[in-house]
């Protein structure tokens, strides 16, 4: 599992920004993936961007005007960005629309993101990233969502506050009336949440409102609220799901959960409190005690491996590799 986030994608840019030549005339972003980088790029060398469709009409945008009609003559090299290039199909796409202006101008291809066997039919790709791989900027349209367990609150919706969190009627009115946070535009495989199973209907209601797309929906099997917080089992109770071969990825909101759903796994975890992909190293440099990472990581700027190897193989203390669930 490969993840870039949008960070990535603007440090990479950055650091092999000398790769684009600087007889580049106007900068063309494919929709709706390929903008972000699109702009970046027309910001950082100082040209003028538009969109493809808006490109093939005419037009361009410029610094201090919305949109303006642009005289051909006055742009020749033209170079068209996405943000990646897989089986390629997008980019066969983007050809075929631009085939009749090819006698017009001179275009040149370019990727951030290029699967090995593809980053030759680009004339620019900064990275190769082989697949399966996700993108901070379309993980929840991601084509294979299907394959992935959901966390509720706080990833679909917003967590309830304490005041709300009553096991009461305040409580099934948040249920009800939650506002939503990220909506995938993908069929989600199984929401797996530690909702109590009592509140299916109240949960089922409001996917619907909010049109998730589900297969399953799996809900924590206890009496109450009580007896949920003395079971504390969360991060199991979502890794038990997360363990079948169909899935391979898991989307969970709160960090600690995040890192035991990937130790008790050895698969990723998308964390949405930090919108990082969430991997063994993670697990392993996280103290159980102290809800965070072990300091001598930080302060000795080691990497991981490195780390591991000056262990020799023994394992590491169990109180300082895992994570409580929350």
């Amino acid at each position: 599992m490969n993840y870039r986030s949008i960070s990535d994608l603007n440090d990479i840019i950055l650091k092999k920004l000398y790769l684009i030549p600087r007889d580049i005339d106007l900068i063309v972003g494919v929709p709706r993936s390929g903008m972000m980088p699109a702009n970046l790029l027309a910001l950082y060398l100082n040209l003028p961007y538009t969109d493809i469709h808006s490109f093939i009409k005419g037009y361009i945008y410029k610094s201090g005007a919305r949109r303006q009609f642009f005289d051909s003559s006055d742009y020749k090299k033209i170079l068209v960005v996405d943000d990646s290039i897989a089986s390629g199909s997008a980019l066969r796409e983007c050809k075929e629309n631009l085939k009749h202006l090819t006698s017009k101008f001179d275009f040149k291809y370019f990727v951030v993101y290029a699967t090995p066997e593809n980053a030759d039919a680009v004339d620019y790709a900064l990275e190769k990233v082989t697949t399966p791989r996700y993108f901070q900027w379309n993980i929840f349209n991601h084509t294979t969502l299907e394959k992935a367990c959901f966390d509720i609150d706080g990833v679909l919706c917003v967590d309830p506050t304490a005041e709300e969190n009553d096991d009461g009627e305040k409580y099934t009115s948040f249920l009800l009336n939650a506002a939503p946070l990220y909506i995938p535009g993908s069929k989600i495989g199984t929401l797996v949440t530690s909702r109590l199973e009592k509140y299916r209907k109240e949960t089922e209601t409001w996917l619907h409102a909010n049109g998730v797309k589900y297969d399953k929906l799996i809900m924590l099997d206890l009496p109450n609220a009580k007896a949920r917080q003395k079971a504390n089992c969360h991060g199991s109770h979502k890794a038990n799901e997360y363990k079948s071969k169909k899935y391979n990825l898991f989307v969970e909101s709160e960090l600690g959960q995040a890192i035991e759903i990937n130790r008790l796994t050895k698969k990723p975890v998308f964390c949405t409190a930090n919108f990082k992909m969430i991997y063994e190293s993670e697990s392993f440099a996280y103290n159980i005690k102290s809800g965070k990472y072990l300091p001598f990581l930080r302060k000795a700027g080691l990497k991981l491996r490195n780390v591991i190897r000056r262990f020799n193989g023994k394992k590491v203390a169990k109180s300082k590799v895992s994570v409580s669930p929350n």
